[in-house]
């Protein structure tokens, strides 16, 4: 481990590939690259401090460039101990950037360096998953009235904070980014989708053809996954608790059912639901020999990973992160980065173009909660629509693709109610 005043990162010496990996990056974000060449002008950040718990990859690291060009001081720490990218990381160290990440972290040093965050006492905070402002929040409440606002990535986040806000807990407004469309309907729909599967694949290099895939939720993930799944040749097996989706993805033409009847015929099993313990002990004690199990969840609740150690007579790592668990009963289980989100532990996590507008919006967030110091509820809230709007037309800009506009006439007409038929 390497260690500075302010970093603590695997290996300061992989510093250059990091800034090259950072600059192919860039080259796929045109649309933040424009917010960040705007905040360089105008300095919405000029004596804020923003603290972040996020992923740190190369996407994440474009995030970063853009708060500081917009005059922000920055702490980053990661919210996974399997998704940081090591080179990156040496990279932000090497830019005098606070970072404290490496792949692989113990649960100490994970929160060791969540307070390494706190302890540089940011005025806004940036998520991913609820666990910098839960921490703030339980152990640290006295830094709360100087912290004008957050900002949430991630689904799992959201989920936490409405139930802080239910509970009267949450001392802060916090924008919940992955209600805009330009994330949830794209991040976690196109971005999980492939993401996952690319985890899947360089961890197993497994043949989805004619595969039984059995995937836990069917949000925007799930349908998200099931899609790639399907068009890499799969047969879809869906496991919901929502009755809707569990009827939009009967009406998508695949299989529902229940997990313990899943659990029988599948291949590969894939959660992507928030909650805890979707996949027990029971369920792999039917699985058949060699299933494999991935999560694409924030945490490692998904599966019980634990519980399968328990049932295990025998375990051994096959490669990096790939593991196999001999059950009594003499099946074999492969569980993928234990457990852990498959899609940053074994792969890159999402396509740059897919983050470019996530991190738009964490970028505008973070904007609106300085022009609105002191003037937003404290719950949970939304980015008004116009700024979600206008991350969708960087993005359209940045893509080449042009769009008709309203006229007067049209524009009228969708104002009035008095002409008709």
């Amino acid at each position: 481990m390497d260690k500075g005043k302010n970093y603590e990162v695997k290996d300061i010496k992989l510093a250059e590939q990091g800034r090259k990996n950072i600059e192919w990056a860039e080259m796929q974000m045109s649309a933040l690259l424009k917010v960040k060449e705007r905040f360089e002008k105008e300095k919405p950040f000029k004596g804020i401090k923003i603290g972040l718990a996020l992923h740190v990859t190369k996407e994440t690291a474009v995030l970063v460039k853009t708060l500081v060009a917009g005059g922000a001081e920055i702490a980053i720490t990661g919210c996974n101990p399997l998704s940081t990218q090591d080179d990156v990381a040496a990279a932000l160290a090497k830019e005098d950037i606070n970072v404290w990440a490496y792949k692989g972290e113990t649960k100490e040093d994970y929160y060791r360096y969540l307070n390494n965050v706190i302890n540089f006492k940011p005025n806004i905070t940036i998520d991913d998953g609820c666990d910098l402002v839960t921490e703030i929040h339980t152990k640290h409440s006295h830094l709360i009235q100087n912290i004008i606002g957050g900002a949430e990535e991630t689904t799992t986040g959201v989920i936490r904070l409405r139930a802080m806000e239910k509970d009267n807990a949450l001392k802060y407004p916090i924008v919940a980014v992955n209600d805009n469309k330009t994330k949830h309907l794209l991040d976690n729909y196109y971005g999980t989708g492939q993401s996952t599967i690319d985890g899947i694949l360089r961890g197993t290099s497994i043949l989805f053809a004619g595969k039984n895939v059995v995937i836990a939720g069917y949000g925007d993930c799930g349908k998200g996954v099931a899609l790639r799944a399907k068009g890499m040749g799969s047969n879809i097996i869906i496991t919901e608790v929502d009755a809707f989706r569990a009827l939009q993805a009967k009406l998508d033409g695949f299989l529902v059912m229940r997990m313990k009847e899943a659990a029988k015929i599948g291949d590969i099993f894939i959660t992507v639901t928030g909650d805890k313990h979707v996949i027990k002990a029971e369920h792999l004690k039917l699985m058949k020999d060699k299933a494999i199990v991935a999560n694409s969840g924030h945490f490692d609740a998904e599966i019980d990973y634990a519980g399968l150690k328990k049932i295990a007579k025998s375990s051994r790592e096959i490669r990096a992160l790939v593991e196999e668990f001999t059950l009594e009963n003499g099946k074999r289980i492969i569980a993928l980065g234990n457990c852990r989100l498959v899609n940053l532990s074994l792969a890159e996590g999402h396509p740059s173009e897919v983050m470019s507008t996530s991190f738009c919006g964490q970028a505008l967030s973070c904007e609106y909660l300085a022009k609105n110091k002191g003037k937003l509820p404290i719950k949970v809230i939304a980015l008004p629509e116009e700024l979600d709007n206008e991350i969708a037309r960087l993005q359209l800009e940045a893509l080449g693709v042009e769009i008709d506009k309203l006229d007067k006439e049209q524009e009228t007409y969708l104002k009035s109610w008095k002409e008709g038929t």
